[in-house]
């Protein structure tokens, strides 16, 4: 158990019940867990019916214990399913999210069940905080220069449409609609803002590093520096958002110490992979070839969709500096798994694969 499950005072205690959705996911898996950790005895896990729950069921099998964890499967598109999942708590921690490659999709899955989640909370009235989960890629640095700090002081995206990111827009519309929803109901919230989560069960690199197309890996991060966080430091950070006291309304963005270079870490995965081809792009290459996708796009009257395009490339490959400082000081989070040992644990379960 982390000093932080000792020493912090909560806003509920190990008996009350929580909820966590998502909860067979690779970030909710984790936080499951590290509520086991903590000692809570009152889980309530919301997952899909189609959910792969392998993951979770062996957390539960060696974490349960004596604690009386619920599963239930449901749909958070269907009012009576959240009315299901909300009754009686006390503390949310909201990780399901909508990963459709569409704006509709992505605002179904994410602002419209958050919305159903919301109003189940609402009318249970036992809710203490509210714990959204959403990404850094609400994030907009398009105007920012090179290696400049990005924070929570960090304007979000105000041209979700330009930059061609369902993701990003449903997660910026989930990020208001709980806003709102403390304002006319007072709900209260904290919004977590991850990096790039890894871990052992998500084996793919982040876009942010490069993107493998047609067999060939293009490294378009060069020597930027990688928001990434591992998965159990993630999942603490998400624990301790929805107990620590005194932190509602807050936003906190979640990025591990010292973040290894892009390059340091394809070197790394390619070594444990057994190695494939890449090509590295330079930033400007990348921007310009961007611009002209983006100008095609827009002659051609959207026959061909500007997935890439110059506020995308900004957005991962710019190259910026992070900070978890914030994190640090209201939660009294430490990344309790270093990257040394983090990037060991993730590589070591890449053994094999190519």
């Amino acid at each position: 158990m982390s000093t932080a499950a000792v020493e912090r005072n909560w806003i509920a205690t190990r008996d009350e019940p929580v909820l966590v959705t998502g909860a067979g996911g690779f970030i909710g898996t984790r936080v499951v867990h590290t509520l086991l950790e903590y000692g809570f005895r009152h889980i309530r896990c919301f997952v899909r019916p189609s959910s792969n729950l392998t993951r979770l069921r062996e957390v539960l099998t060696v974490d349960g214990g004596r604690a009386a964890v619920e599963i239930v499967e449901g749909n958070l598109l269907k009012k009576e399913d959240c009315a299901r999942a909300a009754a009686g708590i006390t503390v949310m921690f909201h990780l399901a999210a909508g990963v459709d490659k569409s704006y509709a999709g992505c605002f179904m899955n994410s602002v419209l069940a958050t919305r159903n989640l919301l109003d189940a909370a609402v009318a249970a009235n036992t809710l203490r905080r509210f714990v959204n989960t959403s990404s850094f890629a609400v994030y907009s640095n398009y105007q920012m220069t090179r290696g400049a700090l990005l924070d929570e002081s960090t304007p979000v995206e105000t041209e979700p449409n330009r930059r061609h990111d369902p993701y990003g827009y449903g997660k910026l519309k989930q990020d208001k609609l709980v806003e709102q929803y403390h304002q006319r109901y007072g709900v209260r919230y904290v919004i977590l803002r991850p990096g790039s989560v890894y871990g052992p069960g998500k084996p793919a690199l982040t876009g942010r590093i490069g993107i493998d197309t047609f067999g060939v890996f293009l490294h378009m991060g060069g020597s930027n520096r990688i928001p990434l966080t591992y998965v159990d430091n993630c999942a603490e950070a998400v624990v301790l958002a929805g107990l620590v006291e005194g932190v509602d309304g807050q936003i906190f963005n979640v990025v591990d110490d010292n973040p290894p270079t892009s390059r340091r870490f394809l070197r790394m995965y390619k070594r444990r992979t057994g190695g494939f081809w890449s090509i590295p792009i330079p930033y400007r290459l990348a921007y310009l070839l961007s611009a002209v996708w983006e100008d095609y796009s827009e002659r051609s009257q959207g026959q061909l969709p500007p997935v890439f395009n110059r506020r995308r490339c900004s957005a991962e490959w710019k190259g910026n500096r992070y900070s978890n400082e914030k994190l640090k000081r209201l939660l009294g989070w430490t990344p309790r798994v270093p990257f040394d040992q983090a990037s060991r644990l993730y590589l070591d379960s890449l053994q094999g694969r190519s």
